[in-house]
């Protein structure tokens, strides 16, 4: 069974702030915030709390009690600085508490995997503290079991979804794009994006000349007669093209090199974050592939080759060399906004074609 894991944000925001930031995260899909709920009074929102408070909802505790607020979690946070301060958390655990917030240090990654591996067993929920997203995705993937929670401290919404994605819980709304126009438009030069990760069937990079509207590029794990599969590979356009980081902002794919970190997406949607092991820029001949999805119109520049494919909204693959004026293949598309250094801009006027 799948463990259910949860990421919970402390906001690091100003007073003024926190309304829009609260709804920003609802918005991304957070359950949890550990804040006052005094600061909630007279919002609207389905946002948990996480708090030194008996109003919260999940409530830290000094001490434990043998009483239980009804309706309420308990838990109790302590420093892990020695072994007898994990003997410590287990023998609270053994009392029934619902969670328990473990405060370390210099050493992170020890300490947890001995507290994940005596608990792990009861049904004590454990909950990390992280002040970055790496630290979100190293608490997550601690003996391949990771924490049930990483408490976050963060005042930016990207950097709340780059956590997401180490969670495994982002996902964007692929829709059916209709093809309007194919055509040769000559040599260009071309990314090859080699993941230092294995890539399944039915998994690829959003790629677009607008940020808007990204195709769903697939993988090279299929093969052909002529070619070996490269399951790590995405043959993904012209050097213009976007992708999107695992931040939410958009690169160029003339941008991507060996570390540079780029989101994974299967046919239903589902993200995960990959490290570029190699980019690799060639000249090659290239088509041009125009697409509409409702009143939006996309388009991708892609090596005209059989290896290049997309994915139909049934899961099936089509390469770009057999596409025709009528066909449909899944895209992701929302309304245009500006971009500056890859980061939206909501206000800014702009135009692409």
């Amino acid at each position: 069974m799948t463990k259910s894991r949860e990421l919970i944000i402390s906001p690091k925001v100003s007073r003024g702030q926190i309304v829009k930031f609260l709804l920003e995260l609802e918005r991304e899909g957070i359950r949890i915030v550990n804040v006052d709920p005094k600061s909630l009074e007279g919002i609207k929102t389905k946002l948990t709390t996480l708090y030194n408070s008996e109003s919260a909802n999940y409530t830290v505790l000094d001490k434990i009690s043998s009483s239980k607020p009804k309706g309420k979690k308990i838990g109790i946070r302590l420093k892990v600085l020695s072994n007898a301060d994990i003997e410590n958390i287990l023998k609270f655990a053994k009392t029934g508490i619902d969670f328990v917030i473990v405060d370390v240090k210099d050493w992170k990654i020890i300490p947890l995997e001995n507290i994940i591996a005596k608990l792990h067993k009861l049904h004590t929920r454990i909950f990390a503290l992280a002040n970055n997203p790496e630290e979100v995705r190293k608490m997550f993937s601690i003996l391949e079991i990771g924490v049930d929670g990483v408490i976050f401290s963060t005042s930016s919404i990207n950097e709340v979804r780059e956590a997401l994605v180490y969670l495994g819980s982002k996902s964007f709304e692929l829709k059916p794009a209709k093809i309007l126009e194919i055509k040769e438009v000559g040599n260009g030069e071309r990314v090859c994006v080699d993941t230092a990760s294995m890539l399944h069937r039915g998994e690829g990079m959003l790629i677009g000349s607008r940020s808007n509207f990204l195709f769903l590029v697939h993988n090279e794990s299929v093969g052909s007669s002529f070619t070996s599969p490269r399951p790590f590979r995405v043959n993904a356009g012209a050097v213009h093209c976007y992708t999107i980081s695992p931040d939410g902002t958009t690169k160029y794919l003339s941008e991507l090199e060996t570390g540079s970190e780029v989101l994974v997406l299967d046919s239903k949607g589902k993200a995960r974050r990959a490290t570029v092991g190699r980019s690799k820029i060639e000249s090659r001949p290239m088509l041009m592939i125009k697409a509409q999805i409702g009143d939006e119109v996309g388009g991708i520049i892609a090596q005209n080759a059989e290896t290049i494919r997309f994915v139909r909204p049934n899961g099936h693959l089509i390469s770009v060399t057999h596409l025709k004026k009528g066909d449909v293949v899944l895209a992701h598309c929302k309304p245009a906004t500006g971009r500056h250094f890859g980061m939206e801009v909501d206000d800014e006027y702009i135009i692409e074609k």
